[in-house]
């Protein structure tokens, strides 16, 4: 018997390129990790950078819309709900047409970050330029930059008057502050 042994190869004893498939599908079916195929169908706004589509929870890749909570000041000193305003004109801007979306991560809440289109125009640059979100650096590495120094330099929606980066009023929130407290700059950064 020990004769037959020696004669195997080693590869007699390595598993098949189908059972690492196998192995590989079944660890990322059961862990959650894997990432959709592209998502397109019409979509439910949730907030400014989130949305669902076909049943799944889509964030916004590389910006960060204002809080449904948080308050910004128009041109008129007033306070306004800006986070509601990106959410109904986001809406608007996609106007029952498909959403298209390609998924790039999952983020801390599962759910699945994604670069998304309408009509071919990138939603999140869309958002920026509109002045309704703002590009988040930390994880678009200052994709939508320009966007936001033009709509920043034209006054358009949220820099037309005084706001809070959306980071730094769920930071002053997380700190138990207010929102209208956390919306204004002075107090936003404890």
């Amino acid at each position: 018997m020990s004769g037959l042994r020696s004669r195997r190869s080693a590869s007699d004893h390595l598993p098949t390129i189908s059972a690492f498939r196998t192995i590989a599908l079944v660890f990322f079916a059961s862990s959650g990790t894997a990432l959709a195929a592209s998502l397109i169908g019409q979509s439910s706004i949730i907030d400014g950078d989130t949305l669902e589509i076909h049943g799944t929870r889509i964030r916004l890749w590389g910006i960060d819309a204002p809080e449904s909570s948080q308050l910004c000041r128009g041109e008129d000193s007033l306070p306004y709900r800006c986070g509601a305003k990106a959410a109904n004109e986001l809406d608007r801007f996609i106007a029952g047409r498909p959403v298209s979306c390609e998924p790039v991560s999952r983020d801390v809440y599962g759910r699945t970050v994604a670069r998304c289109s309408v009509g071919g125009a990138d939603m999140a640059e869309w958002l920026v330029d509109s002045g309704l979100a703002f590009d988040w650096p930390k994880y678009s590495n200052g994709k939508y930059d320009k966007a936001q120094r033009e709509a920043h330099k034209i006054g358009r929606g949220v820099w037309a008057g005084s706001s809070v980066a959306p980071w730094s009023y769920r930071g002053c929130i997380n700190q138990g502050g207010r929102p209208r407290e956390c919306s204004d700059d002075a107090n936003a950064h404890p």
